[in-house]
Parts: structure tokens; sequence; C-alpha cells
């Protein structure tokens, strides 16, 4: 039976640590070329509808990392542009290929895709979840404090997809989150995260701080009253001394220094950022594996 990664969900508490296990061994053998006959002979589509530097460059050196055949694809480059339907679009990838990762404006076209496709179909960023990066988060924070029991993150800035990714990632961890957002930014109740409107009560002894974008595709209209909005939320010196003394910073990317975090905090000592965003080439390897074995 097929199995897709869309939410973070379908993944249980013990499946989450043996995937982040095998990353981890899948990045200290990447040099010596672990797992490169893993997927062998297998295809895999990555769907872009929007623009992508990691995810893209992670998806399909990965791939091929595994031995497979990336086909990369837009979604101008599909019928889906003269109005064949999401769901046959799945129907129809089934029968070239082993697996399908999609970039997507729309959770609900990603959903459709889902249902109508027979091979394993990722979510590689919708306007609701992006679980890849959540792995990638998990991963980052096990390398540096060696377990993910205990720790404490604090997630400061819009309550949104990354943020909703995290939650659900972390209740199947004992990693403790907690999100500071204004009114009307929150994320919703559920999931296991504390909510607050306070950054310095998130950062109080954390052991690290997370961050985003305040300006995501889609928002632009409105990029003015977000940035006047969320200012009080720029992770900065001052809000990082509120955190523990070896706390780490952590960001998905691309970042606007000077917004959402300072430039001397981004590229600063404290930073796991650029390890974080190799990371998600290791999770995302892992997680092909995972949903690919026996099929």
């Amino acid at each position: 039976m097929k199995r897709d990664f869309l939410t973070g969900e379908e993944l249980g508490a013990f499946e989450l640590g043996e995937l982040l296990t095998r990353a981890l061994e899948l990045k200290a053998g990447r040099r010596e070329g672990a797992g490169g006959e893993a997927l062998a002979g297998r295809s895999v589509g990555l769907v872009f509808e929007r623009p992508s530097t990691r995810t893209r460059i992670s998806f399909e050196v990965g791939v091929a990392e595994l031995g497979a055949t990336p086909i990369v694809l837009r979604g101008d480059e599909l019928q889906l542009s003269r109005g064949e339907s999401i769901g046959d679009t799945g129907r129809i990838l089934s029968r070239y290929l082993d697996a399908i990762a999609i970039r997507s404006g729309s959770h609900e076209n990603v959903a459709e895709l889902a249902a109508g496709a027979e091979v394993p179909v990722i979510n590689a960023l919708t306007p609701l979840h992006h679980p890849c990066q959540a792995l990638a988060d998990l991963l980052t924070l096990r390398e540096r404090f060696g377990e993910l029991d205990g720790l404490r993150l604090a997630y400061v800035g819009d309550g949104n997809n990354v943020a909703r990714s995290l939650a659900i990632a972390c209740e199947l961890t004992d990693v403790e989150l907690v999100v500071a957002a204004p009114a009307g930014y929150q994320l919703e109740e559920g999931h296991g995260a504390k909510l607050t409107d306070d950054p310095r009560a998130a950062a109080e002894g954390a052991d690290a701080i997370y961050t985003d974008v305040w300006v995501s595709m889609g928002d632009e209209e409105e990029a003015e009253r977000r940035r006047r909005d969320l200012a009080p939320f720029r992770v900065d010196a001052d809000l990082l001394g509120a955190a523990k003394d070896e706390a780490v910073v952590l960001h998905c990317l691309p970042a606007h220094p000077g917004e959402e975090i300072s430039a001397e905090i981004l590229y600063g000592e404290r930073s796991a950022v650029w390890d974080q965003a190799e990371n998600r080439l290791h999770t995302q390897k892992a997680l092909l594996r995972e949903l690919l074995a026996g099929s």
C-alpha cells in the first residue's frame, strides 16, 4: 500500500526517530556513496508550481544520489496549464514514476494529486504545511544537542506553514515548542505547541530560536502591514540573550537580514541556519527511502 507524506502526521514517533537516524547515516557516508543504489532504476517526479532554491536542489540532488532519476517539471510545462485536473495528472504520472514531490500554492491540490496518484506523494511545500522542512529542523537540533528529549524550541514571528509543521513534528518528540506571534498571526491551537504573544517569554531558557520571513509568496499586497505588526518579533542579540548560553538560531530561508532576523545573528557563530539548509538533502533522502521501501 502506497504511503504519502503531506503533513508529517503520517509518521509515528518511533518511525520519525529512525528516519532521523538514517538521515545522519546518509549524511556521514555521503562522500562514500552511502545509499547510492537504494533507488536504482527508479524515477521521481519533482513538480514545482512555485519558484524554489533549496527544495528543488535538495530533492534533485538527493534523488540522484540514491541512484534514481529526477524528473523536474514546472506547472506551466504540464497540461495543468490547459485545464487537465490535478487528480488526472496524478493518475498519469503514476504510470511513469515511482514517487512524486510537489511544491504548490494550494494544499488542496496536493491532497487531490495524492488521492489520484498510485505512487507516494510528498508535500514539498504548500501554504498550510512544510513537513520536509520540519524533518531538517529536527535533524539539525539532534546534531547540535545530541538528542531531542527535553529541548525547548521557540518559534518567533508568523504562525505559518513552517510553524504548523514544526508543531506536528515536535509533538512526535519530547521537544517543547513555544510559538510567539502577534494577534492575527498566531498558530491555531493543537499539536501540543504552547502559544504566546510575548517573544521574550518564548525565548526564555530556549535551546533554539526559530524564525521565518514576514512576507511570504502571496503576502506581497500586505507587506508593509506585516512588517509593522511583526517588527517586535525580530530575532536579534537582545532576544537571543533570553535563551540559554548555548542556544542556536534557526531559519528556513530565504532570509531578509534586518527584518525578521538581524545580520549579526544570521551570520554569527550561534547560527545553525546553513547546517539546517543542508539537512534538507539528507532527511529527504531518508524519507524517499522510507516511502519507497518494499515498493
